[in-house]
């Protein structure tokens, strides 16, 4: 069994696979490190009753209108008064969901496609076909309380690997174009992952969980509040997570190691939230299996020396300072760095990629509140990259011509960036029940890039010489709100999306490219919807259509596609109800239609405008039927999962099937301090793929797990 060398400033102790033993000693060792963490931040804190939303998760949250979302303006902003669409996991609800990646709670709000690879790899879908490559890594934002979790141009297609969801202040999404406040990537959606804050009095949780494939969890938090001259308080909270995962797949396996610190100051006069976010990715990837329904290929695995090792460090500090009773200053800077080693084994000839990027910048705004309810934002958001990536390939690829993936160097490159942006974000109280929104945001970006190979062709590889490149997007996006009454509350929101390309968009090209043709990726959208409370059941429903042009994607040939226009409509539905007797109810569906808007009739795949785009299913639904014991002491859920057919090519000639998966969850509330949980995933034992697509001449997937088991405890004071 090979050992690889850790990235630098790696922190993880795991590296060998030797098997049940290893395995059951290492998990042993996490346990007991996660115990002893555990115990030494729970010393900072008293016990006390955790409030309601960082409680032990056995009652439904049900979504109301009054709950406040973070993610439009950056301050608490009621639900009802959001102009245009915002879904929420709370935090609660992702405690009581336990998932073993994000994907398995995101993926019950509508518009939401994410499929999961192997270990901690997926790939995205928010109103949109799931996206692969640079289309995949930069549509979408995802965000740590509001900050970006990477560069605009350094974007990860596995990015939520990097989130720290166990340990959760809950989970906002926004689906198609962000506000003004948010520029490259915000195109299709955003996810902001919401650390969570200290409490009044302290709390303390240690949570335990084994499941089936050897997958052993530990999470841990604690927090304390301390009271300060001049009324001023402090909060302090840590948390980990460690996750040792045997994999479903021969020669598979995830190891991922968690902490976060943040610490809060409260003054008449002054704010500050500070955090520091550290995630380190150790898996040995399974590939694509030719098959989802027999054991004998899907369990195997045809890479056995496929890996992903990554890490990240982040820390950024909000303050806010009121100048004045209607003025105030935030100001929000931030760092972060990460590197990231894989084999490429989705490729022929398998390379190793290495890349990595450090930045920072700040987030700056002036909020000012005008007399009549109204308010303006003033915003300016500066930012400076320094990233590298190369591609290397260790020996000739089996079956493929010699000069056409050679043995070699196929990229090795540095990019410096800067991106300012200037924005307006503002809105009007036209009437006692009427909003209206309006925002603009220009935003500059300048990478600087210097190759590091022998410029020309190699294969089917082109290594440009150095260059500088620059692009200008602007994106507007107004909007309307008005609240007919308390069970009817409806919005118009029109706005643009643009993101300029990714580094690996301009520099990691084909042969038969131009340098420089990419463009900026631009989206036009439009939703009409509805939110309301309706005889005690909460609903959002909205409709959507959205045009994109010079979406630039990678075709069935391996050359990149810089002219592409797409077209995305559909209908989303969100609904949640008590049923009474301890019964509830909650669903997430989407109807939508993605079509390719161009033709492209080069190579063996033929793209005719009108056509689905590829893994692009119509139909996605999430339905959950609850109870809740009358004492509360116990909460089971029974949850649906959908997902339609949906083309497999870009030429629409092979088609997957879909799928429906059942799961339960179940949490118990054994004693005061001490509950019990458990969930049984796909209990049917259904054959299904997570992913299916069409590579290298025939079908591929990741398949589905097994019917598995997953139980657990949670201490909490």
């Amino acid at each position: 069994m090979r050992k690889r060398a850790k990235p630098p400033g790696e922190f993880s102790v795991s590296v060998f696979r030797f098997g049940p033993v290893e395995r059951t000693i290492r998990a042993s060792a996490h346990i007991a490190l996660a115990l002893g963490v555990f115990s030494l931040v729970q010393g900072l804190g008293t016990p006390a009753a955790l409030a309601a939303e960082e409680g032990a998760p056995k009652e439904r949250s049900i979504p109301v209108l009054d709950e406040l979302t973070v993610t439009t303006t950056g301050f608490g902003t009621r639900r009802a008064t959001h102009t245009g669409n915002i879904s929420r996991i709370t935090g609660n609800e992702a405690g009581f969901i336990a998932p073993r990646q994000p994907a398995e709670a995101l993926n019950r709000l509508p518009g939401l496609g994410i499929q999961q690879g192997s270990g901690a790899e997926h790939l995205t879908a928010i109103r949109s076909p799931v996206l692969t490559g640079g289309a995949g890594a930069g549509s979408f934002l995802y965000l740590e309380d509001g900050v970006p979790m990477r560069a605009a141009g350094f974007a990860n297609v596995n990015a939520m690997m990097e989130a720290m969801d166990e340990v959760s202040g809950g989970i906002e999404v926004v689906r198609g174009p962000g506000g003004a406040r948010y520029g490259s990537n915000a195109e299709h959606g955003l996810i902001n992952f919401l650390s969570r804050p200290p409490v009044p009095g302290g709390d303390a949780e240690l949570t335990l969980s084994y499941g089936s494939y050897d997958r052993y969890k530990a999470t841990g938090t604690a927090s304390r509040t301390a009271s300060g001259p001049d009324n001023t308080t402090h909060g302090f909270r840590g948390s980990f997570s460690i996750l040792d995962d045997g994999g479903f797949r021969a020669n598979s396996g995830l190891e991922q190691q968690k902490g976060r610190f943040r610490y809060d100051f409260d003054a008449p006069d002054t704010r500050i939230a500070a955090t520091l976010t550290a995630i380190n990715t150790n898996q040995e990837t399974a590939g694509y299996a030719s098959s989802y329904t027999d054991p004998a290929i899907y369990k195997n695995n045809a890479d056995p020396d496929a890996y992903r090792d990554a890490w990240a460090l982040r820390a950024a500090v909000r303050m806010e300072r009121d100048i004045s009773d209607d003025l105030m200053l935030v100001l929000t800077p931030y760092a972060r760095k990460n590197e990231m080693n894989f084999l490429m084994h989705f490729l022929p000839g398998t390379p190793v990629e290495k890349n990595g990027h450090w930045s920072g910048g700040l987030l700056s705004s002036l909020v000012m509140d005008i007399d009549g309810g109204h308010s303006v934002i003033f915003g300016f958001d500066a930012e400076y990259t320094d990233g590298w990536l190369s591609e290397i390939q260790s020996g000739p690829t089996a079956g493929t011509p010699p000069n056409e993936l050679p043995q070699g160097v196929h990229y090795d490159y540095d990019v410096k960036a800067l991106v300012l942006a200037p924005y307006i974000h503002s809105e009007w109280q036209l009437a006692p029940k009427t909003l209206f929104t309006a925002g603009l945001r220009f935003e500059y970006t300048r990478y600087d890039y210097t190759n590091n190979a022998p410029n020309g062709i190699t294969g089917r590889f082109l290594r440009i010489p150095s260059r500088v490149d620059e692009f200008n997007d602007v994106t507007p996006k107004i909007g309307l709100l008005h609240e007919f009454n308390d069970a009817v509350t409806g919005y118009v929101n029109v706005a643009r999306g643009s993101r300029a390309p990714q580094t690996t968009d301009l520099y990691r090209l084909q042969r038969l490219q131009v340098p420089g043709e990419a463009k900026s990726e631009t989206l036009d959208s439009i939703e009409i919807g509805a939110r309301g409370d309706w005889q005690g059941i909460f609903y959002e429903t909205n409709l959507f259509y959205m045009q994109k042009k010079d979406y630039y994607f990678r075709d069935a040939n391996g050359f990149n596609v810089s002219s592409g226009k797409t077209n995305h409509a559909g209908i989303e539905l969100e609904l949640a109800a008590a049923l009474g007797a301890g019964f509830d109810i909650a669903a997430a569906g989407t109807y939508a239609h993605h079509t390719y808007a161009f033709d492209n009739v080069a190579g063996s795949e033929i793209i005719r405008d009108g056509d689905d785009v590829d893994t692009a299913p119509r139909t996605l639904a999430n339905v959950r039927l609850g109870y809740t014991l009358p004492d509360g002491k116990l909460r089971t859920e029974l949850e649906w999962v959908h997902v339609g057919s949906y083309w497999m090519d870009a030429s629409n000639s092979a088609k997957y099937d879909g799928h429906d998966i059942f799961n339960l969850r179940l949490d118990y509330a054994l004693a005061e301090h001490v509950t019990l949980f458990g969930k049984l995933t796909n209990i049917f034992d259904k054959r299904y793929a997570d992913r299916a697509d069409v590579g290298f001449g025939g079908p591929r997937y990741f398949p589905g797990e097994d019917r598995g088991l997953m139980v657990g405890t949670a201490l909490r004071f």
